[in-house]
């Protein structure tokens, strides 16, 4: 590996990483695609990740995504994910600078992640934004408050304590905004990268692939960690073809030692 590279890691002061379905593909984890076996391959996108679709069939969306938990609670962390926990543990916490709390300490490892399944938290990674949701959790259609435990009805359906309005999968269906505050705080985060990691993911959809680049613009450098070429090779700073279950922990290795 690039001995600059090693260096600029080893020293960063600020770190953060991207991760896209790259990632949890190791893990088995079956894309969106990929999940739309058996009785949900003749649905596209449309049917059932959607609000329209929720509107028109409850039912069928919900039961799109319990299949799709069930999935995800059947699969494990990958090394990829656990030399991520390794590396939060590494990169020592940064000072708060006078004025604002001073004494305290903040995060100098972020993790930006564009999948749902939760494995990173499962893994053990605590400063984690979720860009996309998590499929484990679910919220009211109406008013958006999380719902820990929910039963299902006689129509196989789940309702809010609050209002009484059905429950769906807290995730980001396509027409939806990103959350505000998860968006907000990856651009702050990717600003501030002196280290800013792509991991896993196409960068083509935005407003993720754009991160890496806000990071660049800054004066960071970026390394990208994929088995193929993507639309942010050229700009990368380091490309490192592979798996992310092999080369990050040979990296989290090599920069720290064990």
């Amino acid at each position: 590996m690039d001995t600059e590279m090693l260096e600029r890691i080893r020293t960063a002061n600020k770190i953060v990483a991207l991760t896209g379905a790259g990632v949890s593909a190791e893990s088995d984890v079956p894309t969106f695609r990929d999940a739309q076996t058996g009785l949900w391959a003749s649905f596209n996108p449309q049917e059932l990740a959607t609000p329209e679709a929720f509107q028109r069939n409850p039912r069928r969306v919900w039961d799109w995504y319990a299949y799709r938990r069930e999935k995800v609670l059947s699969v494990s962390p990958n090394p990829g994910h656990m030399a991520l926990v390794e590396m939060e543990k590494r990169v020592a916490p940064a000072s708060v600078p006078a004025g604002r709390d001073a004494g305290t300490t903040h995060s100098s490892f972020t993790l930006i992640t564009q999948n749902v399944d939760g494995l990173h938290q499962r893994a053990g990674s605590q400063n984690v934004i979720e860009l996309h949701g998590n499929i484990s959790r679910v919220k009211c259609s109406i008013d958006d408050l999380l719902v820990a435990e929910w039963q299902t009805d006689a129509d196989g359906l789940a309702r809010c304590p609050r209002c009484n309005g059905l429950l769906r999968p807290d995730v980001v269906w396509f027409g939806e905004m990103l959350p505000r505050s998860a968006l907000e705080a990856s651009f702050a985060a990717s600003e501030n990268a002196s280290v800013f990691f792509s991991i896993g993911t196409s960068s083509v959809v935005h407003p993720a692939a754009s991160l890496p680049m806000l990071a660049l613009a800054r004066g960071g450098i970026v390394i990208e960690i994929n088995p193929e070429e993507t639309a942010l090779t050229e700009s990368a700073t380091y490309s490192l073809r592979g798996k992310s279950g092999e080369i990050l922990p040979e990296l989290v290795q090599t920069v720290w030692g064990r």
